[in-house]
């Protein structure tokens, strides 16, 4: 079956929903929302805690029911949401082969908005050796297990080891103990302890060097920092953070990815280099929290409609890189406009003094009053990349440390 749309979104997490709100309010025409999961909100759907604003009447929201309210808005904005579908190949330009219930779709559009967000790597990608034994999780498939099933032994055992130091450790942790089990450790390569953990043990500077057991885990062997080696007994293991893009269809479109994300290079309207594709939302940038995937939909979501209203569309063609102890920055591309770029550290900076240059040429430099940390990013105002010649070289920003804690 071939069917036409005005906009075609693919991925119902927080970006994608208020992206697509947004285009149904202002008259895009036939806005369309394509979800693989059975029910549309993305992960906030399973984050069962406060930390998601507020409702209308100044309530705290969890995780649910912020999805739950994102879905909401979306439907009354005129939006169609559709879940149990999977968009599984590019058949032309902006058109998309989709699977669902129902069989075999071919579904073409005007404009299309990649929002198909970040998972946690497995075990497999990180190259952990050993078995591949039941209870070895990511913070995500631990959560969803939980709500599936409930706090039953043989999901999710008795004691538990849980990797990564980033925040959706913290999540792992009350998500365990919430069904009962014990957390014997937290194991982060972090060179420092990070908080929140309570009288949870933190291991900082440690790595895991293998599983063990068969069936279901044993235990982890794990190495130190001054190269100890040691066993921590347990029979699950949750693997957090390590975020990947879930960037299959945009590989499959051809897209260039990003060194340091690995998620579609964008422009600061959310363009991608083909026409009439945008992305948005932890697929360029995996661990941001879910208002600021939301935001980037919505800004998204402003750049299709100027491309549905025929305005000229220049998508930007300097590369924007990172340079020093940055991980990454986005976006990937700058065009005539200035645009703001969100910035993330590979380790812990205090103070740095951040410099944005192109050609030799400093833009703009100064030093940022606080600490970045890997886990969060740093967004740098439309006033940094001001300046920047559209037909100049690479724009690149970088961080020299002030000084920085172990």
């Amino acid at each position: 079956m071939n069917r036409t749309v005005d906009v075609l979104v693919v991925g119902a997490g927080p970006a994608g929903l208020a992206a697509a709100a947004r285009l149904a309010a202002a008259g895009a025409g036939h806005v369309e929302v394509l979800e693989r999961e059975p029910e549309a909100g993305g992960v906030p759907r399973h984050c069962a805690r406060p930390g998601f604003g507020a409702d209308a009447r100044g309530r705290p929201l969890d995780g649910p029911g912020y999805a739950r309210r994102a879905v909401r808005e979306t439907l009354r904005a005129g939006a169609v949401v559709r879940t149990g579908v999977s968009a599984t190949g590019w058949s032309g330009p902006l058109a998309l082969d989709v699977t669902s219930p129902a069989g075999l779709e071919r579904i073409e559009a005007r404009a299309v908005l990649l929002a198909t967000g970040a998972r946690e790597r497995p075990r497999s990608a990180r190259l952990i050796p050993g078995t591949r034994p039941a209870g070895v999780l990511t913070t995500g498939e631990l959560q969803r297990t939980v709500a599936l099933f409930g706090p039953r032994r043989e999901h999710v055992g008795r004691r538990a080891v849980v990797v990564g130091g980033e925040p959706v450790a913290r999540g792992a942790v009350r998500t365990l103990r919430s069904a009962g089990v014990e957390v014997a450790a937290v194991v982060t390569g972090l060179p420092f302890v990070p908080a929140g953990f309570g009288a949870v043990p933190v291991l900082a500077g440690t790595v895991v060097t293998e599983l063990l057991g068969r069936g279901r885990p044993t235990g982890v062997a794990v190495r130190g920092r001054d190269g100890r080696a040691s066993v921590l007994r347990c029979d699950t293991v949750v693997l957090t953070g390590d975020w990947i893009p879930d960037h299959e269809l945009a590989r499959a479109r051809g897209l260039p990815l990003a060194p340091g994300t690995r998620g579609p290079v964008t422009d600061g309207a959310f363009r991608t280099p083909a026409p009439g594709v945008f992305a948005a939302g932890d697929l360029l940038h995996g661990g941001e929290p879910a208002p600021v995937a939301a935001a980037e939909g919505r800004a998204a979501a402003d750049a299709v409609l100027d491309h549905l209203g025929g305005l000229p569309q220049t998508v930007g063609t300097v590369p924007v890189t990172a340079a020093g102890p940055l991980r990454w920055v986005t976006p990937g591309l700058l065009g005539p406009e200035a645009a703001p770029l969100l910035v993330r550290p590979d380790r812990r900076l205090v103070r740095p003094v951040l410099t944005v240059a192109q050609d030799g040429v400093r833009l703009r430099s100064e030093r940022l009053r606080g600490t970045l940390v890997p886990w969060r990013s740093v967004r740098l105002g439309p006033g940094w990349t001001r300046g920047a010649d559209p037909a100049g070289g690479p724009v690149t920003v970088r961080a020299e440390e002030g000084s920085a804690e172990a």
